[in-house]
């Protein structure tokens, strides 16, 4: 190959990755507020408190929208979605530890919408 060709194609692979990656829509955090362990048996109970920050600001889909599935977990009780900034959003959850055949605990909050959404998870450790 010639030079030319080379040197084309070293550009190239330079530029590729100056792409932006795709991001989230929204930013998704887990935060334990009350009841945090290194390790969680069966019947422990902890408050969690989610935090979804609307990163593309106006958002057509709604805050009760927010979809939540969880492993060896169960919600008891929540707090509805509380504004907290112009893009901001927290809610509560009382959350009780329960029976895991894989022996996983997960939390996960997932949003839809066109703009890619927003994803995030917590991860927790059961007791042997």
């Amino acid at each position: 190959m010639n030079k030319r060709v080379i040197m084309i194609l070293i550009m190239g692979f330079f530029f590729s990755l100056l792409i932006p990656k795709a991001a989230n829509a929204c930013e998704i955090e887990f935060e334990i507020k009350k009841g945090k362990k290194e390790a969680y048996q069966v019947g422990d109970t902890i408050v969690v408190l989610v935090k979804v920050a609307l990163t593309h600001r106006s958002c057509p889909v709604k805050m009760k929208q927010t979809k939540f599935s969880m492993k060896g977990l169960k919600v008891v009780k929540s707090t509805p979605w509380k504004q907290t900034a112009a893009n901001d959003w927290e809610r509560k959850l009382m959350i009780v530890v329960k029976e895991s055949k894989e022996g996983k605990l997960n939390l996960t909050a997932i949003r839809e919408c066109e703009k890619d959404g927003g994803f995030g998870t917590m991860k927790l450790e059961l007791a042997k």
